[in-house]
């Protein structure tokens, strides 16, 4: 009886991917690194009826071909744009170039997911928000993934419940010589704490080297304080929030693990820790499973990367909106970011 529960269970488990199809076709502008490493696995699990791929070097053009010969590759946009089959278009390429593209898709009415940063300025943001809303495109979603990553979305319903008190953020990595790392890289954590806890003010802002900042934000109901830091170094980067509420502290580390520990009791104002031992737990909300090699335990999934493009796909095959990254909610980030510049 057990076995068969278990093979039933097996069964409708691999079932289930399998009838998870799309009707529609896509087409992919751009082929880097971080697409070839964290995007193109996403497509190639779900079954993505990728049409394009869409580059500016002739002799990428010709391998790709030869490496997926089911996709036509080329280096015209246009022939995109004007394919009424391909309903759907993914953009990943030199970041400088993000604007242009982006503008030109969401004319042609397409739906667009495209990869941060999807411009180089809050006016061109503006810009690209006002171009969707004449134009009609279906979707159009920025490439912010941590949003979409399951300890995030774990605690961001878990703060919406709680009285806030104040965060720690730490986000350092090593020299950044080949982009603009407030751009590039400090997206990340500037539109994390805008999506967690609201449209920020800077009250401190302070420079302390090159790409390397200390800054205090006030949000509605917090006030927080971050590192952002390319004075570190890649083999060991630190990307953690530290988030203290009247009930306790949450603790999210590289998006792998977020725990809860608890608040000792007080009684009459008198903290009780301070009296009696005080056994302290963490209650593990969630962690990357680095033992069993699924798709939930693996680190695109724990990103955030699964999660984005699935959403952005279904919201496409069922003609629904996003809210979670649309041009709109990330402008609070891009205001951060044109005030960080100048500080």
């Amino acid at each position: 009886m057990i076995q068969q529960l278990i093979d039933r269970y097996k069964r409708f488990r691999s079932e289930h991917f399998l009838v998870q199809t799309y009707q529609y076709s896509y087409a992919f502008v751009g082929m880097g690194q971080h697409s070839l490493t964290n995007l193109y696995p996403v497509f190639h699990y779900f079954g993505v009826p990728l049409k394009y791929i869409c580059v500016t070097s002739e002799r990428k053009a010709r391998l790709i071909e030869r490496k997926f010969p089911h996709v036509k590759a080329t280096n015209s946009l246009d022939t995109i744009l004007n394919d009424d089959e391909v309903k759907g278009v993914f953009v990943s390429t030199t970041p400088s170039a993000h604007f242009s593209i982006a503008s030109q898709i969401l004319k042609s009415g397409k739906s667009l997911f495209i990869e941060k940063p999807p411009c180089q300025s809050l006016q061109e943001l503006d810009a690209l928000i006002e171009n969707y809303r004449l134009h009609g495109s279906r979707i159009a979603m920025v490439g912010l993934q941590k949003r979409y990553a399951p300890a995030v979305q774990i605690l961001q319903k878990r703060l919406s419940k709680e009285h806030l008190i104040s965060y720690d953020l730490h986000y350092l990595t090593g020299a950044y010589p080949e982009g603009n790392a407030l751009l590039d890289l400090f997206i990340h954590p500037l539109d994390l704490v805008c999506c967690l806890f609201g449209k920020p003010e800077i009250l401190v802002c302070q420079q302390v080297a090159p790409a390397s900042y200390i800054i205090m934000l006030h949000h509605p109901h917090v006030v927080g304080t971050l590192e952002l830091s390319t004075s570190y170094y890649w083999t060991a980067a630190e990307e953690s929030l530290k988030v203290c509420t009247s009930k306790g502290i949450y603790r999210l580390s590289q998006m792998d693990s977020l725990t809860f520990e608890s608040r000792p009791f007080t009684t009459l104002g008198i903290p009780l820790d301070k009296v009696r031992t005080w056994d302290k737990t963490d209650t593990h909300l969630y962690a990357r499973n680095n033992f069993t090699p699924t798709i939930f335990n693996n680190q695109i999934h724990s990103q955030g990367f699964f999660n984005e493009m699935s959403s952005f796909l279904n919201a496409v095959e069922n003609n629904k909106t996003i809210a979670t990254s649309s041009f709109d909610k990330v402008r609070d980030t891009y205001m951060l970011i044109e005030a960080i510049k100048n500080c």
